[in-house]
Order: structure tokens, then C-alpha cells, then sequence
């Protein structure tokens, strides 16, 4: 193959040749932009592209590395010996260029780079858009598509499936071990398209969440530790199949949100760490540059190269994959300098502040970017401290993010369903206080993977007493959960009640649906999301103050609380009663807003759902009594741990 392949280069500064200069690869305005940091498609620029140069057919190389003494291609085709192919440098903005004739598409390469101080370092692309399946690293030559990857109705409807005011309920999936083969292996891009998305379309969410897909080396880390941010990971099949899986999701209706992971990175040798001998990505002192948590490096934000390397990968994946919204990892750990460092361990910025300034534009600018250009995609902030306006615009003083997970609530209400019932009226308030900041910001309430790993035991293993309150406890909980005011999110496996803690090594125990207390919980989510997002009350003011109404928030002694949901048309209205005890409450009044009936359209101790069937025969009729505020009110049985909702007829 070697003897088949072309290639030409313009000769860097040492060079004695006395060749006359080709044309480049990049033109002038690619690098002026690049230079600028604000190339949005740096991705069809650099790393490598099947192209004709000059009436010849081949592949074009570009790769950032200002500081090297030297840049190679390397691969297959030339045994992988660096003296073959050398590349030529664009000086003014530290791009290393090489046109390769005669080779093509799924050609294995890496860049050899010699550094300042005569280092030789073996590097994976930046750009790269397909890898080796891991352990193996090398770059794969891939082009971009040819044709795009949404259509004009997909964007319109889009922008409506996402909006503040739809019903969101994400799935949220960890692709190696939702299902397994018989022999353990994975299922690839094709099988989940077969057997994932109809499953999710018909448990009735509006969306899939993937932890990340970027290629990843280490299993462990479940994509959380990326080395080819611009490649769909091989594990599960080649990179149009990752296109296809999303293709058919949309098919099914359903959007398709994907982990991304902009604040660090690993460490691994064919990576970005050190690229050229310097630091490149990464800050080059410890104590802005390496992560104490999880040993990762911490992208320089504030060097623009990077910022355009990573806004660039935001609109890729939207661009060419067609996600429809990027959920950005571990923001907190990207807005503070301190985040996990002791005193003295961190470096304050340069007004003597603990605030990471340069992290901070950095994601302005993301959002800015994201919804400008994408057609309806959105971006969610996994942001766990108090942070103002996360989900508020720029221009009045936000980070720009469409919505952000609620991690307040989640840790709360789990610290209070986790109690034993004889002891939640002391904890009341674990249960309301989440309302007093509910429309602060466009939240979603995060039932996440999270929550369920590292000796936190599962959903159903957190809830106390004997095995049938623990069930009836988490069909109480998920009640309460898609009731509450806030877009939803449910980790895989919490649908079945997993019993075991989630283990990204294997499958999951879907054998637990051949018993009806686990069919119970499946059965109960399918119906919530069905009344999620069939009923606006449920809904349609899930962002804001208007769509929400207590009617007794300080029933502690008997851990009951009632509340109202309300949609934008007056008879959008909800009513929810959450009894948190075993204990069945005969005649339990509730003020209501109007007369007539009120059809009980939910109760969690159905046995339809594997609970003792307790509850109000169907309905109950209002009477002129009054109560909390109201002039007439229902007297209600409430069942043993379990959520009611009524609508009126």
C-alpha cells in the first residue's frame, strides 16, 4: 500500500529544500478564524479529511501543536515511521498541514510530534471522528457526511418537544449496560435501535439521555473520561450506525440528549494531555490544571484555541449526529476554582475571587452558540450548588442554559423517603422546601445514575421496611415525582425497581419483570408518563410559579401533603395527595377549587400496580364544606405509602 501513496509538503523553516511552496490545505480564511478562536466548524478543518487536492485524491491533515519541533503522520501505510511523512507548519497560528495522495477513508494514523526538548510523543487526533474499538487508540480517517443530519420537520418539531412549556421525560441510558448479549457481550448501535428505542417510546418518554458516546479508553469512568471528544465510541458499531440509532429515535418521536464532558479530561499518553511536549489543553499549574477528585486534567478555557476546539465539538454533534440537546457534565467543578481543593491548593482569579472566570465566558458563549445556531437544540447544566440563573439568559446576567438538573430536590426528598415512615414528621421539611426555590430556574428533577452506585444502593434498596412497603414506598415516591413541578429525568432500571445496585459491567435484571411487584412499578411509570404528558396541568407551568398551589404543606404529623398543579386554561387543574406513612387515613378533608366530581385518574396503591387497592371507588364528590382556604372540599380515603391524583370531571 506504502508504494501506492502520494504525498506532498511544504517544508517547514529548518528545512534546506529549495522546492518551491504548494498550495495549502487551509486558505486564509480558515486561519484567521482559527487564529481568532471562532472557526464553529474548526471540525471540517482540521484532524483528517478525504479531499482532492490539486486534481488528486487523498487526505488532508491539520493538527494544533505550536510548540513541537516536529509533526509526523504516522500509520499503517508507512510502518508507522515518522520519518516518512512529515508535516509542514502555519506558523502564525501553530497549525501543522500534509496532504497524503492515494490514501483513503478508514486508514489508521496518529500524529508523531517531537517536542522542544527532543521528546517523541505518539498522539491520537483532537479531531479525529472514528476510533479503534479500545484498548487500541489510533485515529481513523473519516470524513464528514454527505448529506445532513435533520430534516426541516425534525427542527420545527424540535423546537416544540423542548420547549419550557412541553412535557420533557427523559430516559436516561448507560448504552453497555441497558442489555447485554447471552455471552455478555454488547449490543450494538443496531440491536439498541431495535430492542432500546421502542421500549422507550413505548414506557412513554419523550426522550433518551446517553452518558457519554465520546470515545473513552477506561470502562470504568462510563464515558465520563473522553480522549476522542469528535468520535462515537466503537464499542457498539462504526459511526454512521451511532448516526443511525439517532436517526431512528427520531423516528419514534423521541429526542435524543447526549453526556458531554467540557471541564477535564484523562490523562492517557495519546491523548491531549501534553500534546506537544507543553501544555497545551490543559492548565499548565496544578493547581488550575489537574482535577483532586477524579485525577483529570482541566481544559484551559481561557485559551481561545481550546474554547474553539470545544464549541466547535457542541455544534458537531448536533450538526452532523443530529442530537437534540447536550447535558453538560459536572458544571459546578467548571465554575469555581476551589471546587474539591483545600485551602491554599487553588489559585484565585485575578480579581482575588474563588469564580473561574475564563470557564464562565466559556459557557456563555456555549449557550449563546448552541441556541443561535441549532435549530432548537438545547443544553442542560448538571449544576449542583446555588449558583444564580443557570437557566436564565445571558444577556440579563445567566450562563445561558435552557434548563438545569435540580440537585437540591433529588438529595433532598431521597434523604426523606430513605427514613423510616414513624420518623418523616420530623423531616417535613425535606419534602417542601424544595418549593420555595422550584421556579428559580427551569429545573428538571434528576432520578439519575448518580444516585443509584457507590454503596447508594438502588431506588427500591433505599426505601425502608419490609419488601411490601419498600415497593409501595417507591410507587408513593415516583408519584410525588412526576407530580411535582419540574421536567423529569429517570435513570434505566428504576421503571423495573433494580434491586441491586447499577453495574456498568453487565445487564439489567430484567428477568424482575416476571414478578408482579416489579411489573407493578413498570406498569406505573408507563401510566405517569402517559398522564405527564397528556394532561397540561402536569406540565404546561412546570418552570414557573403559576403552576403550582399548595393546600396543605404542614400536615407533619401525619406526613400527608396536598397540592394543586394548574396549567395555562383554568380547568387545567390536578390535585395530588401524597400519604408518606402506612397508614390508611379514613375521611382526610382537602380544600378544593370548585365544586362537582373529582375522578381519581391515579392512585399508586392500585393493584394494578401491585398495592392493596385502597382508595376512593373511582371518584369523590365535592361538598360545601369549607377547608384551607377553599369554600368546599373532598373527604378522601388515603391508602397505605401512596401518591392519589384527582382531576375534576
Amino acid at each position: 500500500m506504502t508504494d501506492s501513496i502520494d504525498i506532498w509538503h511544504m517544508p517547514h523553516a529548518d528545512s534546506t529544500s529549495k522546492a518551491p511552496p504548494k498550495q495549502p490545505i487551509l486558505g486564509d480564511i480558515d486561519r484567521h478564524l482559527l487564529a481568532e478562536g471562532s472557526h464553529l466548524h474548526a471540525f471540517a478543518k482540521l484532524g483528517a479529511h478525504p479531499m482532492t487536492h490539486h486534481g488528486r485524491e487523498g487526505v488532508g491533515f491539520a493538527v494544533w501543536a505550536p510548540n513541537a519541533r516536529r509533526v509526523s503522520v504516522v500509520g499503517d501505510f508507512n510502518g508507522w515511521n515518522g520519518h516518512r511523512h512529515g508535516m509542514r507548519l502555519h506558523r502564525d497560528i501553530g497549525v501543522w498541514e500534509l496532504f497524503i495522495a492515494g490514501l483513503e477513508a478508514g486508514a489508521l494514523y496518529k500524529f508523531e510530534v517531537e517536542t522542544a526538548s527532543g521528546e517523541t510523543l505518539l498522539k491520537s487526533d483532537p479531531y479525529a471522528m472514528a476510533t479503534e474499538a479500545p484498548p487500541r487508540s489510533a485515529s481513523v480517517v473519516k470524513g464528514l457526511f454527505d448529506e445532513p443530519a435533520l430534516d426541516a420537520a425534525w427542527i420545527s418539531r424540535r423546537q416544540q418537544l423542548q420547549d419550557r412549556h412541553a412535557p420533557i421525560a427523559i430516559y436516561e441510558v448507560h448504552l453497555g449496560s441497558w442489555r447485554r448479549q447471552a455471552d455478555g457481550g454488547y449490543l450494538s448501535y443496531d440491536e439498541l435501535a431495535d430492542q432500546l428505542i421502542p421500549y422507550v417510546a413505548d414506557m412513554g418518554f419523550t426522550h433518551i439521555e446517553l452518558l457519554p458516546v465520546s470515545e473513552y479508553p477506561f470502562d470504568g469512568s462510563w464515558g465520563y473520561q473522553p480522549t476522542a471528544l469528535y468520535a462515537p465510541t466503537r464499542r457498539f458499531g462504526a459511526p454512521d450506525r451511532f448516526r443511525a440509532f439517532v436517526k431512528r429515535c427520531h423516528s419514534h418521536g423521541l429526542g435524543v440528549i447526549m453526556d458531554w464532558v467540557a471541564g477535564h479530561f484523562p490523562g492517557d499518553g495519546h491523548g491531549l494531555a501534553r500534546f506537544d511536549g507543553t501544555h497545551l489543553y490543559e492548565h499548565a499549574d496544578p493547581r488550575l490544571g489537574r482535577h483532586p477528585e477524579w485525577d483529570t486534567l482541566i481544559y484551559n478555557h481561557g485559551r481561545r484555541e481550546v474554547a474553539n476546539y470545544l464549541l466547535a465539538n457542541a455544534l458537531f454533534w448536533i450538526e452532523e449526529y443530529g442530537i437534540d440537546g447536550l447535558r453538560v457534565d459536572a458544571v459546578a467543578s467548571m465554575l469555581y476554582r476551589d471546587y474539591a481543593r483545600p485551602a491554599g491548593h487553588w489559585l484565585p482569579n485575578a480579581h482575588g475571587g474563588r469564580e473561574n472566570l475564563e470557564a464562565i465566558d466559556f459557557l456563555r458563549r456555549l449557550n449563546e452558540r448552541v441556541y443561535e445556531k441549532a435549530g432548537g437544540a438545547m443544553t442542560i447544566a448538571e449544576e449542583s450548588t446555588a449558583w444564580p440563573m443557570v437557566s436564565r439568559p445571558t444577556w440579563c446576567g445567566g450562563l445561558g442554559f435552557g434548563y438545569k438538573w435540580n440537585m437540591g430536590w433529588m438529595n433532598d426528598t431521597l434523604r426523606y423517603i430513605s427514613r423510616d415512615p414513624a420518623h418523616r414528621k420530623y423531616h417535613h421539611d425535606e419534602l417542601t422546601f424544595g418549593l420555595l426555590y422550584a421556579f428559580h430556574e427551569n429545573f428538571i428533577l434528576p432520578l439519575s445514575h448518580d444516585e443509584v452506585v457507590h454503596h447508594k444502593r438502588s431506588l427500591l434498596g433505599k426505601m425502608p421496611g419490609d419488601r411490601w412497603q419498600k415497593f409501595a414506598n417507591l410507587r408513593a415516591y415516583l408519584g410525588f415525582f412526576y407530580a411535582h413541578p419540574g421536567k423529569k429525568l429517570l435513570f434505566m432500571g428504576n421503571e423495573l425497581a433494580q434491586e441491586r445496585e447499577w453495574n456498568h459491567d453487565v445487564g439489567l435484571d430484567w428477568h424482575l419483570l416476571g414478578e408482579p411487584d416489579h411489573g407493578g412499578v413498570q406498569a406505573l411509570v408507563r401510566d405517569l408518563n402517559r398522564l405527564y404528558r397528556s394532561l397540561p396541568a402536569l406540565h404546561a407551568l412546570d418552570c414557573e410559579a403559576a403552576g403550582f398551589q399548595w393546600i396543605d404543606c404542614h400536615d407533619h404529623d401525619n406526613s400527608v401533603i396536598s397540592f394543586l398543579r394548574r396549567g395555562k386554561h383554568p380547568a387545567d387543574v390536578v390535585v395530588a395527595v401524597c400519604n408518606f406513612t402506612p397508614v390508611v387515613r379514613q375521611a382526610y378533608r382537602i380544600g378544593v377549587p370548585r365544586d362537582g366530581y373529582y375522578r381519581e385518574i391515579l392512585n399508586t396503591d392500585s393493584r394494578f400496580y401491585g398495592g392493596s387497592d385502597v382508595g376512593n371507588g373511582g371518584g369523590v364528590l365535592a361538598e360545601p364544606t369549607p377547608a384551607h382556604g377553599y369554600a368546599q372540599s373532598l373527604s378522601l380515603t388515603l391508602p397505605p405509602l401512596a401518591t392519589v391524583l384527582l382531576q375534576p370531571a
